[in-house]
This record gives structure tokens, C-alpha cells and sequence, in this order.
């Protein structure tokens, strides 16, 4: 009778510990990251700056999520994408190109190679990581480039009138904006920080015609925000509501390729300087939660939309909502979605004791809906709003993002 007893007691502790050391790996929130180059090797413009593909895999239990931050104008690949997520056995993945307009992607065969090798590095370089996020708020860095006019209409920043300048030389600051830059930290479990996410909201187009290749003030912001961590993190940049903001710093653009006046980079290094050094401040300032249990939530879905003018037109667009550790709500959503979007987001949010962020330009499947203005902005007009390339319906991006709160809550069991 002892000797069964003994044995039961053996067993009991065995099964505790086996129970307790699975608990505590699947408790465990893991993260890797990397740097590739992928401006192309043959350009048709000169190089001031390099281009660059970041990525970040982030795992937790039986989820496992990639961002591909890239310094182009837009990019979707949906074979590439199935192709990532079965090598590299990831729930989704999700391509986020920072919309410069100076851009220029590679070679399709090459830049997919680049891309692969991005994921590939990270996938190799796995650690235990520990999250944390936040928000600053600082002066605004943007405006809003769709103006109301004396007739009624709004008309782009880029059209004068009596009253206004174009391109807003005196740097009114327009609204509705979002003056405030989110920040997701990774840092390993000595603290070291190893991954930051900035998301802003704002064109990057302070030269819109340089005929040179550059990641505009997105690519000086990183890069200014990994000196400031002596190189030893990433920088991911991911665009949020930016489909009507535009930079304060602006240059005016060269006439051509040939034209010998030199673009003004200093502004493009300000603006990226000045919001770097808000990143920088905030990522010193934010600290894990120690009661964090790691987790990772994704709730995908799509919804299906005609052209506001061209009827023909389909759309078919997928978005995520994505929860990290139950503390971190991300919108995940393709195309340029209006600033109120990004607003309405965090509004929503935070009564759930959350750190909200809206991923804009953010694609993983379906097509690219191009602008994403709210009703109120399609009504008055402007580029983007009621004239532009692609236009998709009316209230299409109302919908989006009400669902995208619907989904959210169901993820989350509170609907019963």
C-alpha cells in the first residue's frame, strides 16, 4: 500500500512539473527581426538613400504573425504571401510599404528573394521577448490636405486660391489631424530593446518629385531611431490614417530629371529627426507589464465593395484585427484609410484598457482599395475623397471599420 502510494506521489509531481514547464513555454511571447536591403540594383534615378524591407515575427501558443515593413509606394502579393506563411508556418502576414513617392521596387523575382530572406533571418533569430506600447503627443508634423473653401468644396493643399497658398508654404495646420506617434517596444528578457514599431500618420512625400530615389523622412526617422540604440534595434515604420495627411515640411520638387536644382533633403531630415526624437523619448519611457500573459489574437475577415463612379470595379478587402498580450488592439487595414479612422480607432478603444493602433496601408490578402475616405470627406471632395484613381464606394471605409469593432469584441467573448 505504501509502495503505491509513493508511486502516485511520483506520478502527481511528474505531472505537475510537465504541466507547469508547458504552461509556462506556451506563456511565452516570441519575436525575431531583421534589416534587408531592397533598393533595386539597377535604378532609374540616382540613390541619396537606401531602401529597406524590416521585418518582425511575433508568436505566442499556437499564433504566429509576420510585418514586412518595406520603403515602398504600395505592394500586395498574394502568391508570395501563401508561399511565406506555409515556409515559414505563420498564421498571416501582413505587408506594410510606408508609401514614399520616392520609391522604386527591384526586380519582381529579386525583390520576393529580398523579401524571403527578410522573414528567413528572423524566423533564425527567435527570442523571448517582452512587450510594451504607447503614445506621444507633440506638436503636428502634418495637415490635412483636402481644405474646405469658401464654396463649400474642399480642394487639395497643392491648389491655390485667394485665401490659400499652394502647398501650404505658411504651414497652416489644417485638421482634422492625429499629432501623436505609437510606439511598440520588443526588448529581450534583460531588458535590452530589440524591436521598435513606430506608427505615424502622414504622407511620406515632403519631395514628391526629387527624381531621386529615397525613403523620405520615414527613412532618416529610422534611421535616426536605431543610432539612438547604438544599431541594436530595428525600426519598423508603419503608416497609419495618412490618406489625407500631408507634411508640413514640404518641397516644392524639381521641374524633371534634369533640372538643376537640388531637392531639399533638409527638410526631409528634419521632419524625420524631430519625430524620431519622439519616438526615441516615448521607447525610453514605456516598460513591459510584468502580470503580461502572452498571447496573440487575430481575427481576419473581408468585405466585398463596387467603384463610387466605375461600377465595374470590385473589390474584395481583407482586415485584421490583431490582440497582443489582451493589452494591444491593431486595425489592420489595407489602402489609404482617412485620418477619422484612426481617431474613431483609439476613441473606441480605449474604453477597453487597451493601447489602440490603426495599421493603415497594412495588406495581407484581397485587393488594394486605394483611398479609404470617410462619407463626410467623400461629400466635400478633394483627391482621395470624391476624385482619384480607383474609387471605391461610398461609406466603404464606415463599414470596414465598424466590423473591424465587431470583430474585435467577438475575439475578444464579450458579445455572449
Amino acid at each position: 500500500m505504501r509502495t503505491q502510494n509513493f508511486w502516485l506521489t511520483v506520478l502527481c509531481v511528474l505531472m505537475s512539473f510537465f504541466s507547469a514547464a508547458n504552461a509556462g513555454a506556451a506563456e511565452k511571447l516570441m519575436a525575431g527581426t531583421s534589416k534587408v536591403n531592397i533598393t533595386p540594383p539597377n535604378p532609374r534615378y540616382p540613390v541619396h538613400d537606401s531602401l529597406y524591407a524590416r521585418s518582425l515575427i511575433l508568436e505566442a501558443g499556437d499564433s504566429r504573425i509576420a510585418f514586412v515593413a518595406l520603403d515602398l509606394g504600395g505592394y500586395t502579393n498574394i502568391p508570395l504571401a501563401e508561399k511565406l506563411k506555409k515556409q515559414f508556418k505563420l498564421q498571416e502576414v501582413y505587408f506594410c510599404p510606408q508609401h514614399t513617392h520616392s520609391s522604386q521596387a527591384g526586380p519582381k523575382e529579386w525583390l520576393e528573394a529580398q523579401i524571403t530572406n527578410a522573414l528567413k533571418e528572423a524566423s533564425t533569430s527567435m527570442f523571448e521577448a517582452r512587450i510594451s506600447a504607447g503614445y506621444r503627443t507633440f506638436p503636428q508634423l502634418s495637415f490635412n490636405r483636402l481644405i474646405l473653401r469658401e464654396d463649400g468644396r474642399a480642394r487639395e493643399s497643392w491648389l491655390g486660391d485667394d485665401h490659400y497658398r499652394a502647398v501650404n508654404p505658411e504651414r497652416i495646420p489644417h485638421g482634422p489631424v492625429d499629432n501623436s506617434v505609437g510606439v511598440i517596444k520588443l526588448e529581450d528578457t534583460k531588458g535590452n530593446p530589440k524591436v521598435i514599431l513606430m506608427n505615424y500618420a502622414c504622407h511620406p512625400d515632403v519631395a514628391w518629385n526629387n527624381f531621386e530615389i529615397s525613403a523620405d523622412y520615414v527613412g532618416y526617422a529610422t534611421k535616426y531611431t536605431e543610432e539612438a540604440f547604438n544599431n541594436q534595434v530595428y525600426c519598423l515604420f508603419v503608416q497609419g490614417g495618412g490618406g489625407n495627411q500631408a507634411p508640413l515640411f514640404k518641397d516644392g520638387g524639381r521641374t524633371g530629371p534634369d533640372d538643376p536644382r537640388p531637392s531639399n533633403y533638409d527638410l526631409i531630415d528634419r521632419m524625420g529627426k524631430l519625430l524620431s526624437i519622439e519616438t526615441v523619448k516615448l521607447a525610453r519611457e514605456i516598460y513591459p507589464n510584468p502580470y503580461d500573459v502572452a498571447d496573440i489574437k487575430v481575427k481576419t475577415d473581408s468585405l466585398h465593395f463596387t467603384g463610387r463612379h466605375d461600377k465595374s470595379l470590385k473589390y474584395n478587402v481583407y482586415f485584421s484585427v490583431i490582440s497582443i498580450n489582451d493589452r494591444i488592439a491593431i486595425a489592420a487595414v489595407p489602402g489609404e484609410p482617412f485620418i477619422k479612422f484612426q481617431i474613431d480607432w483609439k476613441r473606441e478603444m480605449q474604453p477597453n484598457n487597451v493601447i489602440p493602433f490603426l495599421f493603415g496601408y497594412t495588406w495581407n490578402n484581397g485587393k488594394w482599395p486605394v483611398y479609404l475616405p470617410d462619407i463626410r470627406s467623400a461629400a466635400y471632395g478633394g483627391f482621395g475623397a470624391d476624385n482619384g484613381p480607383g474609387l471605391i464606394e461610398v461609406g466603404a471605409a464606415e463599414k470596414i471599420f465598424n466590423k473591424l469593432i465587431e470583430n474585435y469584441y467577438w475575439m475578444m467573448g464579450v458579445f455572449r
